[in-house]
């Protein structure tokens, strides 16, 4: 059963950063992303890796009309799974390179200056 459950303040969750929270069975990060909150489970869906764990960024993909050049996108958006480097985007739980694999995302919010995580 999911439940709200208290994450921290907002003024300790900075844009870029996350917060790793004990809920359900593999935790869940909490990640500020320019000032919006979004929150996966900590469970890489290819081998199981704590997903969470991996570092935070951007992606590169192909420029239109131009090929062999690429472009830096979605900065601060895109965690990379800390074993095989598999790359998911926080905001959707979907895998980069195939949007078909994902991971569970769950709800955040803020009341009152605090983040509360639904999971």
């Amino acid at each position: 059963m999911l439940q709200r459950r208290l994450v921290c303040s907002i003024d300790e969750l900075p844009p870029g950063t996350m917060r790793l929270v004990d809920a359900g069975k593999f935790g869940v990060g909490v990640y500020n992303v320019g000032g919006a909150l979004y929150a996966i489970a900590n469970y890489c869906s290819h081998e199981g890796a704590p997903l969470c764990l991996g570092l935070i960024g951007g992606t590169n993909e192909s420029v239109p009309g131009e090929p062999g050049r690429l472009r830096r996108v979605r900065d601060g958006q895109i965690v990379r799974c800390p074993w095989h480097n598999w790359e998911f985007d926080v905001i959707t739980g979907r895998n980069v390179a195939d949007p078909r694999r994902r991971v569970r995302t769950y709800r955040v919010d803020v009341a009152d200056g605090k983040v509360y995580l639904t999971a």
